[in-house]
């Protein structure tokens, strides 16, 4: 059983950077494809940016292309994702999640983290 937490969300104005983490523990991160969602409240939880096992495949969802990076390091078991240029409409709870493919979906994720919110002020 793979545990994942995330960590690196705040309060921060429009414009501001923050970098969130996921770290796994119980088990390798390194077996799974990666991806970060977000739900905002009152919206479904959609994906933000996913990572392939080896880290060399990447994906954003359009509204963050350009500024938020993801990454991982299978050494450590931990995936960041580096935001940047943050805006209001990027205020929402942040989850990380494992999946066996690379396009997995929310309903198809083996593993999920807590969440950790990040709220951006105009």
């Amino acid at each position: 059983q793979v545990q994942l937490v995330e960590s690196g969300g705040g309060l921060v104005q429009a414009g501001d950077s923050l970098t969130l983490s996921c770290v796994a523990s119980g088990g390798t991160l390194s077996r799974y494809n990666i991806a970060w969602f977000r739900q905002a409240p009152g919206k479904e939880r959609n994906w933000v940016s996913r990572i392939n096992i080896g880290g060399g495949i990447t994906y954003y969802t359009d509204s963050v292309k350009g500024r938020f990076t993801i990454s991982r390091d299978n050494a450590k078991n931990i995936v960041y994702l580096q935001m940047n240029s943050l805006k209001p409409e990027d205020t929402a709870v942040y989850y990380c999640a494992a999946g066996s493919s690379i396009l997995f979906s929310a309903s198809s994720a083996r593993y999920w983290g807590q969440g950790t919110q990040v709220t951006v002020s105009s």
